[in-house]
């Protein structure tokens, strides 16, 4: 794939679940996981298209990203009940592809990969129960495995930022 077939930012959903079960000077430990799946799509507009063809260069074909991870954290978090900074991290599995638009089923697209996820955030809580909540994740998604001679995917680290509810 071309860098103008890349589909860029996407959106998605994630869900976590956090335990507190260990407070210790300043510090709150919670265990935990979450939850995320996105998607990114793309599709080259008129004038690219036509520049391309213009040009004599190949037109970008449309493209689609889809990212789904799964994994348990620890988290460190500072602060009170009202709001709180953490830093958190873990170990799970994820999957991602980046394909060109049609093209399904293409074993190394379902590959699950050994994913290490880290980063960190802050929730602050208007009324008792709800608050709104900011992250800044990473995932280092370890390289995928070589089928039938062609090179899997790339060891690689993907950034999610998300904002939304949070619910105590």
């Amino acid at each position: 794939m071309t860098l103008a077939e890349l589909p860029g930012s996407g959106l998605g959903l994630q869900a976590a679940i956090t335990l507190y079960p260990l407070h210790w000077k300043a510090v709150t430990f919670g265990i935990g996981g979450d939850v995320i799946t996105s998607r990114a799509r793309q599709s080259p507009d008129a004038a690219t298209t036509a520049a391309a063809t213009a040009n004599g260069l190949p037109v970008p074909r449309a493209s689609e990203e889809r990212f789904r991870s799964f994994a348990p954290q620890l988290s460190f978090n500072f602060g009170n009940g009202n709001g709180w900074s953490y830093l958190s991290g873990g170990l799970g599995r994820s999957n991602w592809a980046l394909v060109p638009a049609g093209q399904e089923g293409y074993p190394p697209d379902s590959e699950v990969l050994k994913t290490i996820n880290y980063g960190g955030g802050g929730r602050w809580f208007m009324k008792r129960h709800v608050g709104f909540s900011f992250d800044i994740r990473f995932y280092a998604i370890n390289p995928g495995t070589i089928y039938e001679g062609i090179p899997g995917s790339p060891r690689t680290t993907l950034t999610v930022i998300n904002a939304g509810v949070s619910i105590k």
